[in-house]
């Protein structure tokens, strides 16, 4: 069996996967609108992290270790970066007021979009960077094997995690009245400023108008799209196998509307989640910019990934449970 037959049977199974889950989810377990519960957002938390992990086995058994390490490693740091998302999902809900019941199929249709326009990225990303390295050359007794789309994304990540360490994402006023995705809705329908039973669309006096469910959707998803300039090039510095890159990322993403809810009340137990953050865009980049020198083993990227989540979440913990007691 050749690799591009081997890629082929990983899509399939990958489609089969999350197309089946996404349906009972959908249409079964959440059929009827209702306020998501915390044991029901573990439960599908855990189903969607078990099918992720689960998935990057059959990587390793189809593809060998490497191919598994960049898997993993894409999934971590996708899942890592995307719980910068629900930071602001918890403001958007909060600005326009979005009913308990009504918001996961807010994220559901948010994550439908998410996974069309990952595609679109993944796919125009990895072929811009196979265009565009330069020359080899020797410099010093080094080669150098320069990506110019590669070294400018390792750039903006180290800027990016600077950014984002100094920045303030907890903005209990931030106004999303002015919104690209507002803006595109209302330039095609007209907007009611109500929630109709968990409708897109309803009919007043016989004339259509969107209602404010599609609005919400709409800002969810161009926010989704705003932090995809941060993920999608940071995951390629671990790989440009489109197959490797596309699964890890869907895989990721999928499980944010759980952990939102899982979450949403718990955010203030992660204090240091943003530092870990920052320094993995910052790890990220400079992975990126060595590269044209030097290849870092993606085992040893998961590995660093991995301990700066863990050492992250380990501490914030520590000072939620120390300022709790005091």
């Amino acid at each position: 069996m050749n690799y591009f037959q081997t890629e082929g049977y990983a899509l399939i199974a990958f489609a089969i996967i999350v197309l089946g889950l996404l349906a009972l989810d959908l249409y079964v377990f959440n059929k009827e609108a209702h306020k998501v519960t915390t044991r029901e957002a573990f439960n599908w938390s855990m189903v969607w992290i078990g099918f992720g992990l689960l998935f990057g086995g059959y990587i390793y058994l189809d593809f060998g270790i490497e191919k598994a390490s960049q898997y993993y490693s894409a999934f971590l740091i996708e899942k890592a970066l995307s719980v910068d998302n629900l930071f602001v999902f918890i403001l958007v809900f909060r600005f326009f007021k979005v009913p308990d019941k009504y918001q996961h199929k807010v994220l559901f249709y948010g994550i439908l979009g998410a996974i069309f326009f990952r595609a679109i990225f993944i796919v125009s990303g990895v072929a811009l960077i196979n265009r565009t390295y330069l020359p080899e050359f020797s410099w010093l007794g080094i080669n150098f094997h320069i990506n110019a789309v590669l070294t400018i994304f390792g750039v903006f990540l180290m800027y990016a995690g600077f950014k984002s360490w100094k920045s303030d994402e907890d903005e209990p006023d931030r106004d999303f009245s002015n919104s690209i995705g507002i803006r595109l809705v209302k330039k095609f329908f007209r907007v009611d400023p109500n929630y109709h039973g968990g409708k897109f669309f309803v009919r007043i006096n016989g004339k259509k108008f969107a209602t404010q469910l599609l609005v919400v959707v709409a800002v969810i998803e161009f926010t989704d799209l705003i932090f995809a300039v941060d993920s999608i090039p940071a995951i390629f510095a671990i790989s440009q196998d489109p197959i490797i890159l596309y699964t890890s990322n869907i895989f990721a993403i999928l499980g944010l509307r759980a952990l939102y809810f899982l979450l949403a009340n718990s955010f203030d137990m992660f204090h240091y989640l943003q530092h870990g953050l920052s320094f993995i865009l910052g790890f990220i980049g400079f992975k990126m910019i060595i590269s044209a020198v030097y290849h870092l083993p993606s085992p040893v990227s998961l590995g660093v990934v991995f301990g700066i989540l863990a050492l992250s979440i380990a501490l914030s913990i520590h000072k939620y449970k120390t300022e709790k007691m005091s």
